[in-house]
């Protein structure tokens, strides 16, 4: 039973010898003085009695008004206040101010300050190592501060006393160097959030070697990330040139910096050499291989880094810009470079800023109502988005990426087959319409070769198709491209190599495992190997040279299975499956990583992700996207993301069953 009332201070004569009577009793005391409680524990049952009103003891029980007679004194009584350390410290702090009691004095400068031993060990593990050891400063009445100035001694002492310190940007650098020394983290910790609230890109570089030197990691991150994100701007800053070589490669060797071109980072390179040349040309060999030349368009390659005089007299310098060129050579299909000697290599994956943007368009959820809703994967920032809507709904629509634009055609507006095409531009976050197929489908895919756009297969609530049309987009005008061999509805296609491949589907009557491959000087579909397992819905793209395929349904079941195409050997191999089975899956590279987004598990709609490594062989998941879908268009369009505009979320799915 517990019994709570107030009483008066102190406890009155007529409570106690109430409770001298009580059988059994142990109390204790909580609360703050003059709030204190009593708390009378009798026989099991528990008495709680406030000490802060002046209502009678006798009201304080449910058992009537007249408190019962009890045989047994009271044994124990345990008093807490609350407040006893805040009020403790406000008598040492008037003490320190009259300079009483004090028992050392810190010899600062020409400063002296008086102070207590006991509050210094309590709040300094600095202090209390030398004032609890047998060190001579412990014995001593004046014990000389070295390393601090005067005004970061008096402030942290101050500090110890009120737990309040004015941080300004004159003393804050003084002040962290002090706390760090005296081991004070809460001001250390302070110091740093106040530096970092005022990084700016003429002071981000000299704030990270400051926090490098005094062991102030978070600081020394929160400067980095800054120094990143404004890279542009940290190079025309007047600390720039004077940066350590390794303190520059590790700006430039990060996958974080945002820039607009690889361009950027080779001619801050050859800007930092020049400062200081004698000096600093013996660097140029390593900073150059932080930067991806192979990333740098070819003819930058060919203009300004071939004929620069500083890489041609450096051997390392020519062996990476031999490296680039034949990278291009290889993209161009004339000189193929080894697959895993790419995905091996830093220098050919794009940095996060210039990867491009992932792109989820249409597709349907658990209400069987296709989307208009776009959503966005900033990789950098590990974030979704979204962009402006679609003009029209759109499930099982064909989606592509070409000259920094998105293009989605086809598919189904929960009514009937679309065959409209639109664009997205960047620039101005609009989807405009162009000219429409001359074939309504939907499970169709879209891909680019050379400078045309395809439309390939698909199917409408009649047929599968095994059409192919063909767009000009100078012209704005589709025209039919020979079909393919086979009807493929839920087709999945890829360019690799100069050819178009088309992958499963399903023809009307089964699912597909077989493929073929379009030759444009022929205008011919060729079959080649199948795969080892028939799927439709799927996805594949290409990767340092292979094809890869994943996921999409058999004749009953989603598939988590992958599969990779070597076109060297002309064979199927199957990798690392994902961890979930996804039909009706999106794909698409960012950054050297296969992507897999949404889908269907056999049970409901997804709204997980998940990235492969080509070089791990690993499957990780990536951050949810905010609705479930399956059918969707998934592309990497190759434009800045600072240039999209997000318009905030969509109303969220909720039910993904």
């Amino acid at each position: 039973m517990t019994v709570g009332k107030r009483l008066s201070t102190p406890v009155s004569i007529q409570l106690l010898s109430a409770v001298a009577t009580m059988p059994a009793v142990r109390c204790r005391s909580s609360g703050r003085r003059p709030n204190s409680t009593i708390i009378i524990e009798i026989s099991g049952t528990t008495t709680t009695i406030n000490n802060n009103a002046p209502e009678k003891c006798a009201a304080v029980t449910k058992m009537g008004d007249k408190i019962p007679e009890f045989q047994e004194p009271i044994t124990s009584l345990t008093f807490e206040c609350h407040t006893h350390w805040q009020d403790s410290f406000h008598v040492l702090r008037d003490l320190y101010e009259r300079r009483a009691l004090c028992d050392v004095t810190l010899a600062v400068g020409s400063a002296r300050l008086q102070c207590h031993r006991l509050v210094l060990a309590c709040c300094s593990p600095y202090f209390q190592a030398m004032l609890t050891s047998e060190m001579r400063e412990s014995r001593e009445d004046v014990v000389p501060i070295h390393d601090i100035d005067e005004a970061s001694m008096e402030a942290l002492v101050s500090f110890m006393y009120t737990s309040k310190v004015l941080l300004t940007v004159d003393n804050v650098q003084k002040l962290l160097r002090a706390s760090s020394l005296l081991q004070i983290e809460m001001v250390a910790k302070a110091c740093c959030d106040f530096m970092t609230s005022h990084l700016h890109p003429t002071n981000c570089l000299g704030v990270r070697s400051f926090a490098e030197l005094h062991g102030q990691n978070e600081l020394l991150r929160a400067a980095d990330s800054f120094t990143c994100d404004r890279f542009p701007e940290v190079l025309a800053s007047e600390e720039f040139p004077t940066i350590t070589a390794s303190h520059f490669y590790d700006i430039i060797a990060s996958s974080d910096i945002r820039i607009l071109s690889e361009t950027q980072v080779y001619n801050a390179v050859l800007k930092w050499v020049r400062y200081d040349l004698p000096k600093r040309e013996a660097d140029l060999p390593k900073l150059i291989s932080a930067v991806r030349l192979p990333l740098v368009p070819l003819g930058f390659l060919m203009e300004v880094v071939e004929s620069e005089e500083l890489i041609k007299k450096c051997h390392r310098c020519r062996d990476l810009l031999d490296e680039a060129k034949n990278y291009h050579l290889s993209v161009n299909k004339v000189a193929p470079l080894s697959p895993k000697s790419v995905s091996q290599s830093q220098r050919f994956q794009p940095r996060k800023s210039t990867a491009g943007v992932l792109f989820v368009v249409g597709g349907r959820g658990a209400s069987g109502d296709p989307f208009k809703s776009i959503e966005c994967y900033d990789l950098r920032n590990n974030r979704w988005f979204h962009v402006a809507e679609l003009n029209y709904k759109r499930r099982h629509v064909g989606v592509l990426s070409a000259g920094g634009k998105v293009y989605a055609a086809g598919g189904h507006d929960g009514k009937d087959h679309l065959n409209s095409m639109e664009v997205f531009e960047p620039k101005t976050n609009k989807w405009t319409l162009v000219s429409p197929m001359k074939t309504k489908r939907r499970g169709l895919a879209v891909t680019q070769l050379g400078g045309p756009l395809y439309a390939i297969g698909g199917l409408d609530d009649n047929t599968c198709f095994s059409e192919v049309e063909r767009y000009d987009i100078a012209s704005d005008s589709w025209s039919y491209a020979a079909p393919m061999i086979m009807a493929r509805g839920g087709v999945a296609v890829e360019t690799l190599n100069d050819h178009i491949y088309a992958v499963g589907g399903n023809d009307g009557s089964t699912t597909l495992n077989t493929c073929e491959r379009y030759d444009p000087h022929l205008n011919k579909w060729t079959m080649i190997a199948a795969m080892q397992t028939r799927r439709a819905g799927g996805g594949v793209l290409a990767l340092n040279g292979y094809l890869y395929v994943i996921g999409g349904f058999d004749d009953s079941s989603p598939l988590n299975s992958v599969e990779r195409y070597d076109p060297r050997t002309k064979a199927w191999t199957s990798i690392k499956p994902m961890s979930m089975c996804r039909g009706g899956v999106g794909v698409s590279v960012i950054s050297g990583k296969i992507y897999a987004i949404g889908g269907h598990n056999g049970s409901s709609y997804l709204m997980s992700g998940e990235c492969y490594d080509p070089v791990t062989e690993k499957w990780t998941p990536i951050k949810d996207i905010s609705t479930c879908r399956a059918g969707a268009g998934v592309v990497t369009c190759h434009c800045p993301v600072q240039l999209l505009k997000d318009v905030g979320k969509t109303s969220r799915v909720h039910s993904c069953v």
